[in-house]
This record gives C-alpha cells, sequence and structure tokens, in this order.
C-alpha cells in the first residue's frame, strides 16, 4: 500500500523486516558512550589510570551490548514468527522474562572476554588491585548493572520511538482515507456535469450529441485508471485536462478556444490527480458559457519561489457577473480547497480573483517544492 502522498506506507513497518545494521550501529555508539562515562566514573573514584578505566570500561561495555543487543534481536524474530501478533516482538522486544535471560547471558559470556581483551591491550590486570576476586566481583556487578540500565533506556527508547511511528502511520492512513473519499466525490461530480451538458445537446444537435457520447466513453476510458492513481505527473494532469476540454470542444465549438503552456522542467512534476479539472470545469461552467461569444482558456505552470504555480484563466464573464458567491464556494472549488489541505497542510493555497484589466477570472494553485523517492512521488514535508 502506498501513502497519500505518494509512498508506500499506510502500514506500519517492523522494526524487523530489512537490515538491522543502521539502528545496531547507532545503539552501539551510544552504548561506547555509555562506557567512556563509566570509564571516567570509574577513574574519578580511583585515581588510577584513566586511559587503563576507559579501555575496561570500553572492552567489557561493548562485547557485553553486542551479545544483549543481538541475542535481543533473534530472540525477538523468533517470538515473532511464533506469534505475528504479538506488538512488544514485532517492535524486537521479547519481554522482561527473556530480556533477563538475554543480559545474565550477555553479560557471562561477554565480561571474561573484555577481561582479557583489555588486559592484554594495557598490560594490567583488574583494577584496583592485582587480579583480586572482590575486585573481579565488583566490576562483573558494576558491568551488569549498566547493562540492565543501557537496556532499559534502549526498551523506553524503543517504545518512544515506536509510538510515534505508529501514530504518524495513523495520520499518513487517515489521510489517505481522506483523500479517497475526496476523489471518490469528484469524480462523479464531474461526469454529472458532462451528462448534463450531453443531455441538452441531445435536443439542440443529435450528431453533435453523438460525437460528444464518443469523446465521453474515450475520455473515461483513458482517465479512469489515471484518476486511480494517488499522485501522477503533471504531464499526465494536463493530458486529461485536454481530453477533457477536447470533449466539451464538441458542445462549444469554436467558442472554447484552449491553450496550454507547461514548461518541459516541469513535465515530471508530481501532483495529485484531478486538481486541476474543478477550475476548468469552473470557468467553463460560469465564465466561458454564459458569454455569447465564449472565449479562451489558459492552463499553464511555472516555478514559484521554490514552489509550483499552476494558472487556469479564461476571459469569461467575470466574477462580477457570477450569483454571489458561488465561484468562491462551488463544489468543485472546496473540493479542491480540501485536497490540498489534506495533502499540503497550510504549505499549499488556491486563490480566486478577476483577470483584469479585461473580463475573465483567473485561478491560481500555489503548491511547495517536492521531491522524488524512490518510484513514488511525495510533497517535501
Amino acid at each position: 500500500m502506498s501513502d497519500p502522498i505518494g509512498r508506500p506506507t499506510a502500514a506500519v513497518m517492523s522494526p524487523l523486516a530489512g537490515p538491522q545494521w543502521r539502528p545496531l550501529l547507532r545503539r552501539g555508539a551510544v552504548n561506547a558512550v555509555m562506557c567512556i562515562a563509566v570509564g571516567l566514573a570509574v577513574y574519578a573514584a580511583q585515581r588510577q589510570h584513566l586511559g587503563v578505566s576507559i579501555a575496561y570500561s570500553l572492552c567489557i561495555g561493548v562485547p557485553c551490548w553486542l551479545f544483549i543487543d543481538v541475542s535481543r534481536i533473534l530472540v525477538a524474530r523468533r517470538l515473532h514468527a511464533a506469534d505475528p501478533g504479538s506488538t512488544p516482538a514485532r517492535y524486537g522486544w521479547p519481554g522482561w522474562r527473556w530480556m533477563a535471560v538475554c543480559v545474565v547471558g550477555g553479560v557471562a559470556l561477554a565480561y571474561p572476554l573484555g577481561v582479557q581483551l583489555a588486559r592484554a591491550l594495557t598490560g594490567h590486570p583488574v583494577q584496583p588491585s592485582s587480579g583480586s576476586l572482590p575486585a573481579y566481583v565488583s566490576l562483573l556487578g558494576l558491568s551488569l548493572a549498566v547493562a540492565v540500565g543501557a537496556s532499559y533506556f534502549f526498551y523506553s527508547a524503543n517504545r518512544v520511538s515506536s509510538a510515534d511511528a505508529e501514530a504518524q502511520a495513523a495520520r499518513r492512513l487517515a489521510t489517505e482515507h481522506q483523500l479517497r473519499l475526496l476523489q471518490a466525490q469528484l469524480e462523479p461530480h464531474m461526469l454529472f456535469n458532462t451528462l448534463a451538458n450531453l443531455r441538452a445537446l441531445i435536443a439542440l444537435d443529435p450528431p453533435a450529441a453523438q460525437a460528444m457520447l464518443d469523446r465521453l466513453i474515450a475520455f473515461l476510458r483513458a482517465s479512469l485508471s489515471a484518476s486511480r492513481t494517488e499522485w501522477h505527473s503533471l504531464a499526465a494532469e494536463f493530458a486529461r485536462l485536454d481530453d477533457y476540454l477536447q470533449l466539451m470542444q464538441v458542445r462549444m465549438g469554436p467558442r472554447l478556444q484552449a491553450h496550454f503552456e507547461l514548461p518541459a522542467d516541469l513535465a515530471a512534476e508530481p501532483v495529485p490527480p484531478l486538481l486541476l479539472q474543478p477550475l476548468v470545469e469552473n470557468a467553463i461552467q460560469h465564465g466561458l458559457e454564459p458569454a455569447v461569444d465564449g472565449g479562451r482558456l489558459e492552463v499553464s505552470a511555472a516555478r514559484d519561489d521554490g514552489g509550483l504555480k499552476l494558472v487556469v484563466r479564461d476571459t469569461g464573464v467575470g466574477l462580477q457577473s457570477a450569483p454571489a458567491g458561488r465561484h468562491h464556494t462551488g463544489f468543485g472549488l472546496e473540493q479542491v480547497r480540501q485536497r490540498l489541505a489534506a495533502v499540503y497542510g497550510g504549505r499549499a493555497s488556491l486563490r480566486l480573483a478577476a483577470a483584469g484589466p479585461g473580463p475573465g477570472t483567473v485561478a491560481e494553485i500555489h503548491l511547495p517544492h517536492t521531491v522524488r523517492d524512490g518510484t513514488a512521488d511525495r510533497p517535501d514535508r
């Protein structure tokens, strides 16, 4: 499944899926910092050999963490495979009982290896006294205490990040459902307007109505599959507009003159489907059709302060001739505003104004900068 703003998401991806190297290295870096802090604390307490204290802390702490973390992941994977519905195991946490086994087992295995490694590197035995059993036991206890503390720290951080990931996924899913609902409302609205035009044309000019019906079938065949996607290129959006205007030209004839301006470097820019069509419908229905001689419809795209400006301009009767507020509160315009808010938040806008100085209306959509993510297009949020 893909998220509303173009991209694989909707379901929360389990941290157990895919490679674990990157988060493992991040935890390793945090663990190394903890080990250095423990080494400094031991040196401050004993005032003997700063380098030796830090070396022992790193040589013991890093293997302990590695044994514990790797065993935790392996156990969590096995538990998740046995019970996929287990949320803690899904996020790499096997539960405190298994975690206690991982901690004790990891320390028991890694501690003697770390001591031998530190002794080989520094040439110094376990501090504070030469290899005494109390010193060995006290350092073992310290290692165990630090391992428990680190495990709890990573467990708490993982719960916070997991909760945040689930919250973000829920928000994306809600936005996706909202967009699908808006699009599902918009498509019948466009079809209803087209059929209403066709019905009027049947009585006035049956051959033209037949031609319009043929165009409608071709338009629906080309558009329905495209309208089911959540993102498509600006070139595809302009192609659908051209199909629609070809359909309207059967009804209006030479009274409708259309012009497109799409720079080549913007053709691949991602936009939601059917974003401009409601504005084009609005311009024809309220601007050009009421005009005796029809007029010109221009659709253009351009860069605007790093973002994208989409303009639908007509030379029709203008806002002053429309029923009060109709241009600002029509169904299509409201749908465009809601879709912009759902996809881009407050970073996109729709402005409707008199074209000036002559008659007509201009509708401008301002979109933020977009980036390409793999095979999907997404707004740069």
